[in-house]
């Protein structure tokens, strides 16, 4: 009888362990480390493709194309965002993506509010590939209307200090970059 209650016990403290275990990445900005949780459980093709694009360094170097106070900071254009390429054209970022394929759309119950990561997209919903927003503010009109994948659980007041763009197409000149984004 102990040794099936020692066996239960190393099993459930296991199991509990992975339910308790994050998806995490770190993001590092000019301001500081950024932590992200991820939820593949929620939105799992573009958690992995997220990941296999961090991990990989695809995203170090890309600049924060779009950004509009009050509402996101957008970026993720590995194509022609990316400062560190041969291929960086500010005037194109925000138009590329990766040389995979473009993700089906994984719209969740996760309401856009400050500090969700999002998958950006053109008006196909099935059209996201490796461009993402970080939310300032809520905006639910985006709620179930673009894939939600993440949540900054540390360090958003460095997201904050991020440089705005244009009031109306929020362009930045000069803009910030990812300085690295691995999994932690």
């Amino acid at each position: 009888m102990k040794r099936f209650l020692y066996i239960f016990i190393v099993f459930f403290s296991l199991e509990n362990t992975k339910l308790m275990a994050k998806d995490l990445m770190i993001l590092k900005l000019n301001y500081g480390e950024v932590e992200i949780e991820l939820y593949p459980e929620k939105a799992p093709n573009h958690v992995k493709r997220f990941k296999e694009l961090a991990n990989g360094g695809k995203y170090d170097g890309v600049v924060f194309h779009r950004v509009i106070d009050g509402f996101m900071a957008q970026t993720g254009d590995v194509k022609f965002g990316n400062s560190t390429s041969s291929d960086f054209n500010l005037s194109l970022a925000g138009t590329g993506g990766s040389d995979l394929p473009n993700l089906k759309a994984e719209f969740t119950d996760i309401a856009h509010t400050r500090g969700i990561l999002s998958a950006a997209r053109s008006a196909d919903p099935d059209s996201a590939n490796s461009q993402f927003f970080i939310c300032f503010e809520p905006a639910p009109h985006l709620d179930r209307q673009y894939s939600a994948f993440g949540k900054v659980i540390k360090g958003m007041e460095f997201v904050d200090k991020i440089k705005r763009g244009d009031p109306n197409s929020g362009a930045v000149s000069n803009p910030d970059k990812i300085i690295s984004l691995r999994s932690k």
